[in-house]
C-alpha cells in the first residue's frame, strides 16, 4: 500500500486534472461499463484482476466494493487473488489480500 493520504483517487485526482476527470465521467462509466456484451460483475472481476496485476493499490478498495456490490462474494475475491498470486506474483497477492480484508472485513460494522 502506498500510503497516500486520501480515500478516492478519482476524486483525490479530480482537481489537478479536471479534463482527465471529465474524461472517466463521459466515456468509462457511461460507454465502457456500460456497454451491455459484459455484465457489471465480470466487469468488476477482470478489473480487480488488472489493478492487482498491475499494482495499482489506491484503487482497489473502491473497485472491491463495486465488485461485491456487482455480486462478487469475498470467497470469489479471495480466490481471484490466490489465482492471481501465480500469474501476478505473490507480492501483489498478499497486498491486495490485505487491502481486501480491511476494505471487506475490518470495515464491516460488528454484529451487537
Amino acid at each position: 500500500m502506498t500510503g497516500l493520504n486520501f480515500t478516492s483517487p478519482r476524486e483525490a485526482a479530480r482537481a489537478f486534472t479536471p479534463k482527465l476527470s471529465a474524461l472517466i465521467d463521459s466515456t468509462l462509466y457511461p460507454e465502457v461499463w456500460g456497454d451491455t456484451s459484459l455484465p457489471p460483475r465480470d466487469r468488476s472481476l477482470i478489473t480487480i484482476a488488472a489493478l492487482i496485476a498491475g499494482g495499482h493499490s489506491d484503487e482497489l478498495p473502491a473497485h472491491l466494493r463495486r465488485g461485491v456490490a456487482n455480486g462478487i462474494t469475498r470467497e470469489e475475491l479471495a480466490g481471484a487473488i490466490t489465482h492471481l498470486s501465480f500469474y501476478a506474483g505473490f507480492p501483489a497477492a498478499i497486498t491486495a489480500s490485505a487491502i481486501a480484508h480491511s476494505t471487506l472485513v475490518d470495515s464491516e460494522p460488528l454484529n451487537p
